[in-house]
């Protein structure tokens, strides 16, 4: 080979020189180029916080420069864990509310965003308990999970808590109350109903309605903090129970409101849902909002700012909610305890209201 060819320093060999030729297949081998033990680089490749940062850092870097991928079904095997988590719905009291509920759709989305940046998978589940009382803990007890994220308690709040006496990791969304043996993180309901009765009161509503079903908890509590609000200001709040269930709730709703003696000027919706098909019904009665009905839903979905006019509404947390119910889920998962979370509710005005 004559001098100065080139071919001695590999240019025309087709090797790339940029990564020494170590074959790396196990955590033993990427250890010993990285140069520390193969438990760090187990903790480091599973993202823990024992191995500090810069180090955590470099080994990732390292496996990704050599193709590593560790045997996720062996570690699997020797954690006894399954990388799964179960999401369950629970519909105790509305059988026909469907998952593309939007409330349901908007928390399952942040739950799954969170669950795979954690590195888990996810098994949804709607249970329909039909008077049976072990729906939760087939799943709790099926080995299939890691632990379980429950969206909403339904009128199921005292299954879950007998669950959750004897199986750790288990996170709820939903209402906390005194005693409660489930971690919970969601909304302050109650002080979200009285924002939403002080805001149209506020506004010159005097003649009040509740829409919603309140065998649930959650929308149990809105009516409560509502009513407490009408009664401190003098005024009556009329209850008019209104399914969450899609098909139901815009009869229901086109029923009580078509009434000549129910002439409201404030109407508390237990979700935007609700206060979406209340605005309908009052378009096609011939009712202007605000300015012959006022309107305040519940939640703030991406929807609400949609609708015409924009409809004012209580806000709910749902994506910090979701991230701080995986955090503590994988807390729980841990052997470690975790309280419950109640967050402030926001009230958000747009044009369903005359302030």
């Amino acid at each position: 080979m004559a001098a100065g060819s080139g071919k001695s320093n590999g240019e025309d060999s087709g090797t790339d020189t940029s990564v020494p030729q170590v074959e790396v297949r196990t955590l033993a081998d990427l250890a010993r180029v990285a140069g520390v033990s193969a438990g760090t680089v187990s903790r480091a490749l599973a993202g823990k916080s024992l191995v500090n940062t810069e180090t955590r850092e470099r080994i990732q870097a390292l496996a990704r420069q050599y193709g590593f991928r560790p045997n996720q079904m062996a570690s699997k095997l020797r954690s006894r864990r399954t990388g799964v988590i179960g999401v369950v719905i629970p519909l105790g009291h509305e059988k026909r509310q469907s998952i593309s509920d939007p409330f349901f759709l908007t928390l399952l989305g942040q739950l799954a965003d969170q669950l795979t940046e954690s590195g888990y998978d996810l098994m949804l589940s709607r249970a329909i308990p039909d008077g049976t009382t072990d729906w939760l803990e087939r799943i709790t007890g099926s080995g299939m999970v890691d632990g379980v994220l429950v969206i909403g308690q339904s009128d199921q709040s005292e299954i879950i808590d007998r669950v959750a006496a004897h199986y750790r990791p288990l996170v709820v969304w939903g209402n906390h109350r005194e005693g409660q043996v489930h971690c919970v993180v969601g909304t302050d309901n109650e002080h979200g109903g009285r924002l939403s009765a002080e805001h149209l009161i506020a506004s010159g509503a005097r003649r009040l309605a509740f829409l919603g079903d309140t065998t649930g908890i959650e929308i149990a509590m809105r009516r409560r903090g509502a009513a407490a609000a009408a009664q401190d200001a003098g005024l009556p709040l009329t209850h008019i129970p209104v399914a969450l269930a899609n098909a139901e709730m815009g009869p229901q709703i086109k029923a009580a409101l078509a009434m000549p003696d129910l002439d409201y000027d404030g109407i508390v919706c237990a979700s935007d849902l609700i206060a979406m098909s209340a605005l309908r019904v009052l378009y096609e009665t011939g009712r202007a909002v605000p300015d012959d009905t006022q309107i305040v839903g519940f939640d703030d979905l991406p929807l609400a700012a949609q609708t015409m006019p924009p409809l004012t509404t209580i806000r709910q947390e749902i994506g910090d909610g979701a991230r701080v119910m995986v955090e503590k889920l994988k807390s729980r998962i841990e052997g470690e305890d975790t309280s419950s979370l109640a967050m402030a509710p926001t009230l958000i005005v747009r044009r369903t209201t005359l302030r």
